[in-house]
């Protein structure tokens, strides 16, 4: 089982925002899986003790087989964690971390409208994901990976998101997506 203690996680950050030549999709797909050590789901997002986490991709994958190898035979919090890819927003059931693909960003309204009332942790790539009601944006400057965090698209999914994940990144407050 990989679980990165803060220490951890925070060196990850920080090995992902040097110049060494890993893989982009790689980076994002360990903090994916991390952000289930980071976040507290209300108790109704899991239908029960059994039931997986998922992680969902809205749109084209740009993971590969990173973020399937990164979570394979993990557990968050007891629950095995799984993948699910999604061609488009009605297929999306039951689900707690959603990455919306580039292509798919630009729909990021209409997905919040779409997935209002659910317990579900948007994470997005495109510019101005987070600004436009995601609740976390991966951001690249400089060659390093950046978290900006929407924590008003938090509160709106009912997500508690660790302090420990909101000192390193960028912290706006939208409102409800």
């Amino acid at each position: 089982m990989v679980v990165l203690t803060p220490f951890l996680f925070i060196s990850v950050l920080l090995f992902a925002q040097s110049s060494s030549p890993v893989p982009e999709y790689r980076v994002k797909a360990t903090f994916l899986y991390q952000f289930t050590q980071f976040v507290d789901w209300p108790r109704g997002a899991f239908p029960s003790d059994q039931t997986p986490l998922v992680i969902g991709i809205l749109g084209d994958d740009p993971f590969g087989t990173f973020l399937d190898e990164t979570v394979r035979d993990e557990k968050a919090n007891a629950h095995p964690v799984v993948i699910q890819r999604y061609r488009n927003i009605d297929e999306v059931k039951e689900c707690q971390i959603l990455f919306v693909s580039r292509l798919q960003a630009g729909r990021i309204r209409e997905i919040g409208a779409a997935l209002k009332g659910r317990y579900i942790l948007t994470v997005g790539d495109a510019d101005g994901f987070a600004e436009r009601g995601g609740v976390i944006e991966f951001v690249t400057q400089e060659n390093r990976i950046r978290l900006r965090i929407n924590l008003g698209a938090a509160k709106a999914a009912n997500l508690t998101i660790s302090s420990k994940l909101l000192r390193p990144a960028t912290v706006i407050d939208q409102g409800a997506r």
